[in-house]
Formats: structure tokens, C-alpha cells, sequence
């Protein structure tokens, strides 16, 4: 069964139609790239499942429980966790302490209040310090991170609480090509434990990436396919790849 399906969405701004019909089928740990040309609705059908704008019509299910409706924090209960293209990290925070909050969501006050958490938490703090290769920053302020690391930090955030479906808006934007690289790699980590949805205008990333890609134009679904169907997709060709 799909992790994530979002059928038949519609979204309005006014008399400006975003979506009509749009949506993507997302199987667990799988990685799932969204594409389209600027204005295609990629990033309204990445914030209609994410809960930060509600559709006019159409459905979002994470594993089988309908959330078209959910607020966003109901979502991030139900499993969803999301990282977009801006790094929110609290800059004056070390690396460790940022991990820590995002694992200190799900606590309960008393437990906060009394600092019980922060040693129960300790140990998977390590894990990923050293999965994501922050240990020799921990100690750092988040703020003095370089571009990369600050993504990198981001994204272990959103592991941190071991999420169903990690969605992830342009992870790779301002990055050269050996963070892209390594983007990739923990990226592919990730996928080894939830499903992943990649918002991305670098191309060669996605596809080499991808085990799936959907393609939007318009606001309207072109065609979702393995990343070799979609290069041969003669109508991916005309409406996106020649205009990139």
C-alpha cells in the first residue's frame, strides 16, 4: 500500500487556478521526485500535502488515514516530516541542541520541564551527529555552520523524530557539486526508512536519485514514471525539458 496519495487536487488563488487534478502516489521507502517547469504547481501540491495551504478539492492519505483536512502538527503526528528550501535551524544553538529540540518534540511539559529528556536522548543525538558527519560541529552554533552543513543539519532535524514520509523542497539549491553529492548520499540514507519526496530543479540530481519521478505542467500531471520512462516520455519533452 502507498504511504502517501494525493488524488485529484485542486487549488485556487483567486482567479488563478494552481492545481487542477494534480497528485502523486508515493510507496514506502521509496525516493519520489516532483518536477515541472516554474509555474507548474510543484511547490503548492509540496505545500497542500504538507499542510501549509489546504486544497479546494481532491484527497492527501498518509498510510491510510485521510489527512486532506489535518493541521500541519497533526500531520507531523501522523508520521509526516518536512524540510524546505530555507535552512530553519536556531542559529544560536549548537548543533547537539538543535537535534535535542527536534527530539523533544514529541515529550510531554513535565519531562521538558524537569530535563528528564535530554539524557534519554543523548545517545540517538550521537547517531545522528555521526550519520549526517556533524560530530566535529556539535558544539557549534548552528549559525556559524557553512550553506551545506546547515541543510545537513535541517534534514537530520526532520529525521530526528523517524518519520513515514520526509518531503524535502529544493535540498540541493545554492550547494556545489561536493554537497549536492553528499546531499544525495544521506538522502538515500534516509529512504532506507521512510519515503521520501524530493521537490528539485536540478535534473541530473533527480534523476540519478529518483526511484520515481512525477512530472506537473500548468498545475495539471504530465506523467509519473521511473526516471528512464520519464526521459523517453515525448511529452515530458515538450512541455518541460525543452524549457528548462
Amino acid at each position: 500500500m502507498a504511504i502517501l496519495e494525493a488524488s485529484e487536487i485542486v487549488k485556487r488563488f483567486g482567479p488563478v487556478t494552481a492545481l487542477s487534478g494534480a497528485g502523486l502516489q508515493v510507496e514506502p521507502t521509496t525516493i519520489h521526485g516532483l518536477i515541472g517547469p516554474n509555474g507548474s504547481g510543484k511547490s503548492t501540491l509540496l505545500h497542500v500535502i504538507a499542510g501549509r495551504t489546504l486544497p479546494d478539492g481532491g484527497r492527501v492519505v498518509l498510510d491510510g488515514a485521510d489527512i486532506t483536512r489535518a493541521k500541519p502538527a497533526q500531520r507531523a503526528r501522523a508520521g509526516m516530516s518536512i524540510k524546505f528550501q530555507l535552512a530553519r535551524v536556531y542559529h544560536e544553538q549548537t548543533v547537539a541542541d538543535n537535534l535535542l529540540l527536534a527530539l523533544q518534540v514529541r515529550d510531554g511539559i513535565p519531562s521538558l520541564v524537569l530535563s528528564r529528556t535530554r539524557r534519554r536522548h543523548q545517545e540517538r543525538v550521537r547517531r545522528l551527529l555521526d550519520d549526517f558527519g556533524l560530530t566535529h560541529v556539535r558544539d557549534h552554533p548552528a549559525g556559524e555552520l557553512a550553506h551545506g552543513e546547515q541543510q545537513w543539519l535541517e534534514i537530520a532535524m526532520a529525521m530526528a523524530t523517524e518519520p513515514k514520509l520526509l518531503l524535502l523542497d529544493e535540498p540541493t539549491g545554492g550547494m556545489n557539486r561536493h554537497e549536492r553529492e553528499r546531499t544525495g548520499e544521506l538522502i538515500r540514507a534516509a529512504a532506507t526508512t521512510c519515503a521520501v519526496v524530493i521537490v528539485e530543479h536540478d535534473l541530473d540530481f533527480i534523476r540519478d536519485l529518483c526511484d520515481r519521478i512525477t512530472v506537473l505542467h500548468q498545475g495539471t500531471l504530465v506523467a509519473s514514471g521511473t526516471p528512464v520512462e520519464i526521459e523517453r516520455d515525448e511529452r515530458v519533452a515538450e512541455v518541460y525539458l525543452t524549457r528548462v
